[in-house]
């Protein structure tokens, strides 16, 4: 009675992301999903010689494994989107893990490279990206004062588990072949079920909250008033089926929201991302190709992936702590684009590098500027969209991302076999993270900005950065208040129950006034606003 019931339109205040407690345990879990998505495509690549032996294949058509992973991984964005928005994050992440870890084990039975293409690539592929999409979702539903530092230490997930992965599929090669070491690597795929049980929504267990403190509300509120109140009590239950029975046909969830299409902060962010992923993979992949030719023996010239990863692991929590500082958060978009900058600058100044001790320095830098990118790319997403919204964004830019791996990693490989020459191609790969910078920070500062200053000041609804929590949260309210109006408005019956009922609530908030918790008399609307019952105020107006 004395509280907004959300299914009579009176939505409750907006559930807050408690930015810790129950959220570090899915920050863990987001931690994990993230280290398997990234890092195990890359280790799968131990068993390549393995399975070039078996089955008498090229190296080409080995790689083809995780390609096919990674390009599941992206291309199946707005798929999982779809499934979040229809079914919810956990469900979707509990069928990601089996599905991942079904792919392998069948894979440690195949027979063919088509058979492994099938199930290490479409099935553990499909798997890792069901997890992946909605873990980022979560994390943001549980952070928001915090979520730059936890999207760092998500991230961080990434080259943790790469430097781990790696040593310990070459072990379970070496002791259980590679037929083994892909079914224990599908076993240990099945911790992404582990991690999507514990990615609790957040705003089911808020609901059961409020749902059982209205109960014990109510029921202190009509234990006194005696044997009358029964028909009151009747009356008023009735009243409310019948307003749930009207409202019960309410407008579906688009499973894709592409609306988003019409936020120019999600726009420009989607063709920045686009052109900074034709070549940000480069030098990483033809990393180790280029030292060899330079002359640096085998062992050192793979460690230099390892300096890589050892500064990444750092650098991702480092920076999200400082994207989360008061004065850095509003303008993270910025940030964002200086570490592209950072990173495109430091491919270019490497071009050069003749000797070792270059190409170590060039890593060290490259681990920084990487790391940035990785800890910022989904931060600034979801300031730009707000969360309301990630789960379809998300979805579209990595579909998008898609096509930019697809291009860019393998135009480079052609360049390099066609000019024999890697100069080129790190000036070239640079140059593509610098334009991405470059067209963010100034289509940020040009479209958005002074778009916002041009705008007059009521209009809050066109942010800067896009949509965000607090901006979805007042639309959210504002749509309580259209649909509490319908319900405000006096009830047409003279039936006598209706008076009964009526003047048993008159004779309820008399006795709550004479003990000073009652609501003041007035306007019947500003009443209901205020926490009182609106149709008791109504009906007293009436008579």
């Amino acid at each position: 009675m004395g509280r907004a019931d959300p299914e009579e339109g009176h939505l409750p205040a907006p559930v807050k992301p408690p930015d810790g407690g129950w959220g570090w345990i899915v920050l863990f879990g987001c931690f994990v999903i993230t280290g398997f998505s990234y890092a195990f495509p890359k280790a799968v690549s131990v068993y390549f010689k393995e399975l070039m032996k078996d089955f008498h294949v090229g190296y080409s058509d080995t790689a083809w494994i995780s390609s096919i992973m990674l390009a599941m991984l992206y291309g199946t964005g707005p798929v999982c989107s779809i499934m979040v928005n229809q079914f919810g994050c956990r469900p979707v992440m509990l069928i990601g893990g089996l599905l991942a870890s079904s792919g392998m084990i069948l894979a440690s039975f195949t027979t063919n490279i088509i058979e492994l293409y099938l199930t290490a690539g479409v099935l553990t592929g499909l798997g890792m990206a069901l997890n992946f999409q909605p873990s980022l979702i979560m994390l943001g539903t549980y952070f928001d004062k915090r979520r730059p530092l936890a999207n760092g230490l998500a991230a961080a997930g990434s080259p943790v588990f790469l430097s781990s992965l790696s040593p310990l599929g070459q072990v379970l090669l070496e002791k259980f072949g590679w037929r083994g070491g892909f079914l224990i690597m599908g076993g240990l795929l099945l911790n992404c079920c582990t991690c999507g049980a514990v990615m609790r929504p957040l705003d089911m267990s808020m609901k059961r909250k409020m749902e059982k403190a209205q109960d014990k509300y109510e029921a202190k509120e009509m234990l006194p008033i005696g044997g009358k109140s029964e028909e009151g009590i009747s009356t008023t239950d009735g009243t409310k089926k019948a307003k749930k029975a009207k409202k019960k046909p309410k407008k579906g969830k688009k499973l894709l929201d592409f609306s988003i299409f019409s936020n120019r902060g999600f726009i420009i962010y989607t063709i920045s991302k686009f052109i900074l992923v034709l070549g940000l993979f480069v030098p990483p992949i033809l990393l180790v190709n280029y030292a060899k030719d330079t002359g640096v023996p085998d062992t050192e010239a793979a460690f230099l992936l390892s300096i890589i990863g050892f500064i990444d692991i750092f650098a991702r929590p480092a920076c999200g702590m400082v994207a989360g500082l008061k004065w850095v958060r509003p303008h993270v978009s910025y940030l964002f684009s200086f570490a592209m900058l950072f990173n495109g600058l430091t491919d270019i100044c490497s071009a050069r590098a003749s000797n070792y001790t270059g190409l170590v320095i060039f890593c060290v830098f490259f681990g920084i500027s990487y790391g940035m990118v990785g800890a910022l790319q989904f931060e600034v997403l979801m300031a730009i969209v707000g969360s309301q919204k990630f789960s379809s964004a998300i979805g579209l830019v990595l579909l998008i991302e898609a096509f930019a791996v697809l291009i860019g990693p393998p135009s480079a490989g052609r360049l390099v076999d066609a000019l024999k020459n890697y100069e080129v191609i790190f000036y070239l790969a640079g140059s593509e993270v610098v334009l991405s910078a470059l067209f963010l920070a100034m289509a940020t500062y040009c479209c958005l900005n002074r778009g916002k200053k041009k705008e007059s000041p009521p209009e809050k609804n066109l942010p800067a950065g896009g949509g965000s929590d607090t901006e979805e949260a007042e639309s959210d309210v504002q749509e309580a208040e259209e649909h509490s109006s319908d319900n405000h408005q006096p009830p047409h019956s003279t039936d006598n129950t209706v008076v009964a009922a009526s003047e048993e609530a008159n004779h309820v908030s008399e006795e709550q006034s004479g003990e000073g918790g009652g609501c003041p008399e007035g306007d019947g609307e500003v009443l209901a606003r205020d926490g009182c019952n609106a149709e008791q105020t109504v009906e007293r107006d009436s008579f």
